[in-house]
């Protein structure tokens, strides 16, 4: 299991059509992926428990991940939420 706090520096923070891409991403892996948010955390492949968040740009979120691509999912939601991917 990897656990890693991240910023969110996607101009537009977590909005629904950002959260559409972070869960298309989360769903490449066949790793378990979760965010927390204070003391709340939900599935980061769930459309409904993303949704939930409403997480500004500059927030910060934990996430985690747990199976055998854990670090590669990781790693590209990480350059995703720090706006390093091309659109």
């Amino acid at each position: 299991m990897i656990s890693r706090e991240m910023e969110i520096k996607i101009p537009s923070g977590l909005d629904p059509s950002t959260i559409a891409l972070f869960i298309q991403i989360a769903s490449q892996y066949d790793s378990s992926v979760y965010v927390e948010v204070k003391n709340k955390k939900v599935n980061a492949k769930s459309i409904m428990g993303m949704m939930t968040l409403g997480v500004p740009a500059g927030g910060k979120i934990n996430v985690i991940a747990k199976g055998d691509d854990e670090t590669e999912a990781i790693e590209h939601i990480g350059k995703y939420l720090n706006n390093d991917l091309a659109h």
